[in-house]
């Protein structure tokens, strides 16, 4: 069949008609304009007002209080966060059980912790001592075998981990219980018709899945560890933000000091979205 002169002009209106023509967008570009002015406009202040004094923050940046500080920052981290998730797990499993009284205990937990602010729980945790001033461990209406102050227990870093990590297990499990309650029900029923035991089926079922709903807001709350973590200054705990605090109260130098506590954050919270990216994408394979 040959293709007269007509069939081709037809061809070349269609193919006309059918071009795509990129939508124009204005209002875009010109945001995109404004929002570089002002990143150039904030990079020029940074580097032009003499404030900021940043040999200072160079001097300050490595300085042993302040590593010292950092240190204890990653630690009291670490610690509480781990806390929070091997209680947490065990908060969450407890919701689920069939059991209303291990359920109704774990609500109460995570009820009560998320209802009162994490810093009265620091300062309730620090001043224990004024509650109960000796600790006894013995028989119950019989002979004590051990007897020691809470004062020499519950140290500023004991009442720092305390007030974190048992606020933080709260929300944890509120995570971890909504990551099992993901996985498709019929996953477990069919795990345990095939004799597989209960704590087999999480291992190798569930928690693989739930994994994927798990992590983004674990990262999230490890990431929120590290900023909460200031708050133990308010109990003397020489952590990063009160190790500056120190060195600026005896320089005036608040601003610089208060930039390399901030450098220091930005560095922590980088290494840990890195980590979570990792993790993000490896649980995320399906």
């Amino acid at each position: 069949m040959t293709t007269g002169p007509r069939d081709l002009r037809l061809s070349a209106r269609r193919t006309d008609a059918e071009r795509v023509v990129p939508v124009r967008h204005p209002l875009r570009w010109a945001f995109i304009v404004v929002v570089a002015l002002f990143l150039v406009m904030l990079a020029h202040g940074l580097v032009t007002n003499r404030q900021f004094k940043w040999p200072l923050v160079a001097a300050y940046l490595f300085n042993e209080e302040v590593v010292a500080g950092v240190a204890r920052t990653v630690g009291l981290t670490a610690a509480a966060m781990a806390m929070g998730l091997v209680l947490g797990t065990a908060l969450a499993l407890m919701r689920l059980s069939e059991s209303r009284f291990l359920s109704g205990l774990s609500w109460s937990y995570v009820w009560f912790f998320r209802a009162t602010p994490v810093l009265v729980q620091i300062i309730f945790w620090y001043n224990f001592g004024a509650l109960y001033a000796m600790f006894s461990l013995g028989v119950p209406f019989g002979p004590e075998l051990l007897t020691f102050k809470i004062n020499n227990v519950i140290t500023p870093l004991a009442a720092a981990l305390l007030g974190l990590g048992l606020n933080q297990a709260a929300y944890t499990a509120e995570i971890i219980r909504g990551g099992i309650i993901s996985v498709d029900r019929g996953q477990t029923e069919a795990a345990l018709a095939l004799g597989m035991s209960g704590a087999l089926v999480y291992r190798r079922i569930v928690l693989p899945q739930a994994m994927r709903v798990i992590i983004p807001p674990v990262g999230n709350e490890v990431i929120s560890m590290v900023k909460n973590s200031t708050l133990v200054s308010v109990i003397a705990l020489a952590e990063l933000l009160y190790s500056v605090q120190l060195i600026y109260s005896r320089t005036y130098q608040t601003i610089p000091l208060l930039v390399v506590a901030c450098v220091w954050y930005l560095a922590i919270v980088s290494v840990l979205s890195v980590g979570q990216h990792f993790l993000e994408r490896r649980y995320g394979r399906r």
